[in-house]
């Protein structure tokens, strides 16, 4: 969306809350996505989710007072979402929150939470699939608030792709590796449903080169419960072009996140999710993602998945959701924004 606002002469301040401060988990994407860096970095740093809020909340108030955007643009399910919308509601400032909609069903999930009040309190409503208009509508939001714009991460997903296909992966020692990102809570903070997990990486690993971009978080989970993964390829996190270009050459993908449940149903790349909802259920009915409730299902999935050669993308994950956002804030008589959210 930033490139869409440039190319229409949109005024825009990015503040980056600095959850993420080492190099690959932070800079690298702006560099990646060839995004100039943000204009403020919060500095909130690594906390407690109530820690990491209540820090927002107080260094972003002044700063929204200061600018007096017309818009404050939410992305996403994260802390800052929150955080952000809740500043805007207080100061009367309206908010637009992009991938509006999105319910998984699980109260569990932080990040449900978070998606459900920064939609209770957006103005504007701009959501990634059709299934999302529905839910909002069943909740209450009203038609003129609700706008299907498509899928802003596949925007950055089409733009990087062609730099992230000349590139050759490191750690990849055979085609078709089967790459693994695993962080939830729900994953590997229970000992036993990690090495469960493991076990069955272990297993996929005797078919396929098993590549882990661990998260730090993720990598201290397994060496506390001394969990080994033998034949598994663990490494650090990837900056954003090389981990499209290891998911793009991927046979399969097994995860918990969101943002690559949306990847590689673009990229037609088996995905087996380790969850038992999903906030993204058109991937299931139109992509490729599979949801996983137990470990001990993954290795014959594995083994029976295959990648799509023309793989179907769901309406509006074309590239040009970012256009749609714009001008949908600009049909609303605004000038355009400040940006805030999943940084």
């Amino acid at each position: 969306m930033y490139r869409a606002a440039a190319l229409r002469g949109a005024a825009q301040t990015v503040i980056h809350t600095g959850q993420h401060y080492d190099d690959v988990l932070s800079a690298a994407f702006f560099r990646d996505l060839e995004l100039p860096l943000p204009d403020i970095n919060l500095d909130v740093g690594s906390h407690s989710h109530a820690v990491q809020t209540a820090r927002i909340l107080e260094r972003l108030e002044p700063i929204i007072m200061a600018e007096q955007p017309d818009w404050v643009v939410l992305y996403g399910d994260v802390n800052s979402t929150l955080a952000a919308s809740l500043v805007a509601a207080k100061l009367g400032v309206p908010s637009a929150h992009v991938e509006a909609g999105l319910r998984s069903g699980d109260r569990g999930m932080p990040e449900e939470i978070n998606r459900i009040i920064a939609d209770r309190l957006a103005s504007l409503l701009l959501t990634p699939s059709r299934d999302a208009d529905e839910t909002l509508r069943q909740e209450g939001e009203s038609a003129e608030k609700i706008v299907f714009v498509g899928n802003v991460m596949i925007d950055s997903v089409l733009h990087a792709l062609p730099r992230a296909r000349v590139l050759e992966p490191r750690w990849v020692r055979s085609d078709r590796p089967v790459v693994v990102t695993l962080h939830r809570p729900s994953n590997v903070d229970d000992p036993h449903r990690l090495a469960a997990l493991a076990e069955a990486l272990v297993a996929v690993a005797a078919d396929h080169q098993v590549v882990f971009p661990a998260h730090p978080r993720t990598q201290e989970r397994l060496r506390a419960g001394k969990i080994p993964l033998p034949g598994v390829t663990v490494i650090g996190p990837l900056g954003y072009l090389e981990m499209l270009a290891l998911v793009d050459a991927a046979h399969a993908v097994i995860t918990d996140s969101g943002g690559l449940q949306e990847e590689t149903t673009v990229l037609g790349v088996p995905c087996f999710t380790v969850r038992t909802t999903t906030e993204r259920p058109v991937t299931v009915r139109e992509g490729t993602n599979v949801m996983v409730r137990s470990p001990s299902e993954i290795p014959s999935g594995v083994r029976a998945a295959r990648r799509r050669s023309n793989p179907v993308r769901p309406e509006g994950w074309d590239g040009r959701a970012g256009e749609r956002v714009v001008d949908a804030l600009i049909e609303r008589r605004v000038s355009l924004p400040v940006a805030a959210g999943s940084g």
